[in-house]
C-alpha cells in the first residue's frame, strides 16, 4: 500500500472463520525492508488468533475507558455497559519489531473521532488504550508506523 518513503506497509483482509466478518491486517516496517520471519510468524498467529484478540480488546476497553484520563460523557460510560461495545471495524497492524495493535476504525466514543481506538497488544494480552482523536491526517500515518510514538 502507499507509504512514506521510510516505511514499508503490506494491508490484507482475512475472514477466519469462514461465516465471520471481513477483517483487516497491515504489516509496517521501518525502516523499508522485507519483514523478517519473526515478523511473519507473528502477522500470522494475530490472524489465527484474531476474533480471540478483538474479544480481549473490548473487554479491556470495557474496563480502561472508565479511566478519568479518557473524559468519556455520562452517556459514553453508559454505552460501556451495553452488551454490544461501540468499537466496530477492527483491524489488526504488525509492526516490524514485533509489537501489535487492534485499531477499532468506527465508533461512538469522542476520543476516537477521526482515526478510532488502538489497543496495543504485548505478545496476547491487551497492555493499552488510546483514542486516535487529535492526529491530523499526516501525523496519523506516522503514529501507526513508528513504534517510538506509541509510547
Amino acid at each position: 500500500m502507499e507509504s512514506p518513503s521510510s516505511l514499508a506497509c503490506w494491508s490484507g483482509c482475512f475472514r477466519e472463520p469462514a461465516d465471520a466478518a471481513e477483517a483487516g491486517l497491515s504489516l509496517v516496517v521501518q525502516p523499508a525492508a522485507a519483514p523478517d520471519e519473526a515478523t511473519l510468524r507473528l502477522a500470522h498467529d494475530v490472524v489465527n488468533g484474531f476474533h480471540g484478540f478483538v474479544d480481549q480488546a473490548l473487554e479491556y476497553c470495557r474496563t480502561r475507558l472508565r479511566e478519568p484520563r479518557f473524559g468519556l460523557t455520562a452517556e459514553e460510560q453508559v454505552w460501556l455497559d451495553h452488551p454490544e461495545l461501540s468499537l466496530g471495524v477492527p483491524e489488526a497492524i504488525v509492526w516490524a519489531d514485533r509489537t501489535w495493535a487492534i485499531r477499532f476504525a468506527e465508533s461512538r466514543l469522542r476520543l476516537a473521532d477521526p482515526y478510532g481506538v488502538l489497543v496495543t497488544f504485548d505478545g496476547t494480552g491487551p497492555v493499552e488504550v488510546e483514542g486516535l482523536d487529535d492526529e491530523d491526517d499526516a501525523d496519523a500515518d506516522l503514529d501507526l508506523g513508528d513504534p517510538a510514538d506509541r509510547e
